[in-house]
């Protein structure tokens, strides 16, 4: 009786949601060194995941939160990542409808989630996403041994700040990593100023405190609107620094000359979601502008269609085309790979649960 009565006042108190993402479907690329490509893959719009989250009520406005995410592909049922079980996310802590919120663990950064929630009409995924040039490769899009502070939501503004630390013996600034968004969102604007900043050095590199590389500083302003019978997006961005913008894939085109990634560049990003009946048009351009010497330019154009069979479950097409200049190096990916040309189309199925 005493056990049953602690149960259920357990249960009353805490809430645990198990969801997740199956997704599917045909990837033909063209233009790599290696010859064109047909596959199967996985994770084409969004990564096939299934994750844990819950809250507990603390009282008095103040809930305990978990989260704990994993990456399969679904082709053929390996894990995303080889040895690591919650390699998508993995983090604990405390909101407070007051005070905001607090999380440690593995987390997204401001500037990805930027990306992916507001900057790009394709959410980050298909053969349009925005992460074929603008930099969001390795530690832009997660970040382990992270802090997370969000304010609450007030007249539409909020704010996050994360701090990860590099945990390098010997030095408090080798390899951590920092960053911030100013977000705003009400009606149909959506708009955050975001920042992020990645310290290259290891304990095994230089003397405490010297600074041997450059930290990698990305600076990026998105914003969409939405005019009901069409959604406008645009972003920019600015990246200074060593490995503020790494190449997708090394030497994808076998140039004689490999292309070198840029350490000083920017991008622009235009882009639209048209609603046509239970679906949806997706476009966008995108120009990357090196201002090295390297002058290793790129464009990308984008178009996609998402068809809604249900609230959890959609077909898609999608295809991106890029052109590099001087001898630049990027690849028309998806939401988990990089690509091997400087063109793809996709075609697939995704289903949320």
């Amino acid at each position: 009786m005493i056990i049953g009565g602690f149960a259920a006042q357990a249960q009353a108190q805490s809430n645990v949601t198990i969801y997740g993402l199956v997704d599917a479907g045909i990837v033909s690329e063209r233009g790599g060194v290696a010859g064109n490509v047909t596959k199967v893959t996985s994770g084409i719009g969004g990564q096939s995941r299934l994750g844990f989250r819950g809250t507990e009520d603390l009282g008095n406005g103040l809930s305990a939160i978990f989260q704990l995410e994993t990456g399969f592909k679904a082709d053929d049922g390996s894990l995303d990542s080889t040895n690591t079980i919650f390699n998508r996310q993995a983090f604990v802590g405390l909101k407070s409808k007051d005070a905001g919120q607090l999380t440690i663990g593995r987390q997204y950064t401001p500037l990805y989630l930027a990306q992916s929630q507001v900057a790009d009409p394709f959410g980050a995924g298909y053969a349009g996403t925005i992460k074929n040039l603008f930099p969001s490769a390795g530690a832009n899009t997660r970040v382990s041994n992270a802090l997370v502070y969000s304010t609450p939501t007030m007249s539409g503004f909020s704010a996050d700040a994360l701090y990860a630390l590099g945990e390098q013996p010997g030095s408090t600034t080798a390899g951590r990593q920092f960053g911030f968004g100013l977000n705003y969102a009400q009606g149909p604007l959506n708009a955050r100023l975001v920042y992020n900043n990645k310290n290259n050095d290891t304990a095994a590199v230089g003397t405490t405190p010297a600074k041997v590389q450059d930290t990698g500083r990305n600076t990026m302003f998105a914003a969409n609107y939405d005019f009901q019978v069409v959604k406008a997006y645009f972003a920019y961005g600015a990246d200074k620094g060593v490995n503020s913008a790494v190449l997708p894939t090394a030497n994808a085109f076998g140039y004689t000359v490999a292309p070198k990634p840029s350490t000083d560049s920017n991008e622009v990003l235009v882009g639209a979601q048209i609603p046509v009946g239970s679906g949806t048009i997706m476009a966008s351009y995108i120009r990357k502008n090196d201002k090295t010497v390297n002058n290793q330019d790129a464009d990308q154009w984008a178009l996609g269609y998402l068809y809604n069979l249900s609230k959890r479950t959609g077909v898609y097409l999608a295809y991106a085309k890029i052109k590099n200049k001087n001898g630049a190096g990027y690849t028309v990916g998806n939401n988990n790979e990089a690509g091997t040309g400087d063109k793809a189309f996709n075609a697939g199925i995704r289903h949320s649960f």
